[in-house]
């Protein structure tokens, strides 16, 4: 199998658990790209921001997947290729929801690569939030003037889990809601996965999907795993990813990515 495309997610799958790329991995990923002739594209829910310096110590040129697909940015060319918001009028309606349910509750909102929010609670914070602090923190009507390409609801997770079934069954085919963190609901456009964005990019570059490699560890990168041609989970993916993939690695702490790109890519 010849990969011209490998995606591959950022928290615990390239980032070992103290959020770091191993010289190991940096070296695979780079070796990939450079002398493999691989696009590497990094898929994640995170902003550009925060994907950022990731993205310069690996040396890549590809557009990369943000907010699980809602976003698909092309750094080396500031462009913005596809961006899948919730409208205002249900973002609107969602925070209302929530916050009649249980006003203590904290609601964020991504923008393209800003992040606003009417207040921060420090026992409860995104990675996102640990290092970058918000763009405006101001009431909800104040910065809640247009389509919101992630909405972020924070909690004690039994006020998460009834927020969540109340979105289900008033937004069901509006929006997807995932929950990776249990303090943690992502909002995001009904259309929005990895795996169509992952779609989107390689049929952009005119990339067969037998020739798309995906790796990743969590329920939000299933999708991806099972549409790529080569599906590679690491050793610490929950059963979900494990299941869906066609290959399973080492873990994200043992350089799991690494050895995928050596067998897979360079078939050592």
């Amino acid at each position: 199998m010849r990969i011209h495309l490998l995606a591959i997610d950022l928290d615990g799958t390239l980032l070992s658990s103290a959020k770091r790329v191993s010289d190991a991995t940096a070296t695979a990923v780079r070796d990939a790209r450079h002398r493999g002739g691989v696009h590497v594209v990094l898929a994640t829910a995170r902003p550009p921001r925060t994907v950022m310096p990731f993205y310069r110590l690996l040396d890549l040129d590809a557009p990369m997947i943000n907010y699980n697909g809602a976003l698909v940015y092309d750094p080396s060319s500031d462009r913005v290729l596809m961006h899948r918001p919730i409208p205002l009028k249900t973002s609107l309606r969602i925070v209302h929801l929530a916050r009649q349910m249980f006003p203590d509750i904290l609601i964020s909102g991504e923008i393209l690569d800003r992040w606003y929010t009417d207040r921060v609670d420090p026992k409860h914070l995104t990675e996102t939030a640990r290092l970058c602090k918000p763009d405006q923190v101001a009431p909800i009507e104040k910065w809640m003037t247009q389509a919101v390409t992630k909405l972020l609801i924070l909690g004690q997770p039994q006020k998460l889990t009834q927020i969540a079934a109340a979105i289900y069954k008033e937004y069901l085919h509006q929006v997807s809601v995932v929950q990776i963190d249990s303090d943690l609901l992502q909002i995001m456009h009904a259309t929005v996965s990895k795996a169509q964005a992952l779609r989107v990019i390689a049929g952009e570059m005119g990339i067969m999907r037998e020739n798309v490699m995906a790796i990743g560890d969590n329920a939000n990168d299933v999708g991806m795993l099972t549409w790529a041609g080569m599906g590679v989970a690491v050793a610490n993916a929950v059963p979900q990813a494990l299941a869906a993939a066609k290959m399973i690695t080492d873990s994200n702490d043992h350089d799991g990515v690494a050895n995928a790109i050596r067998k897979v890519v360079f078939e050592e």
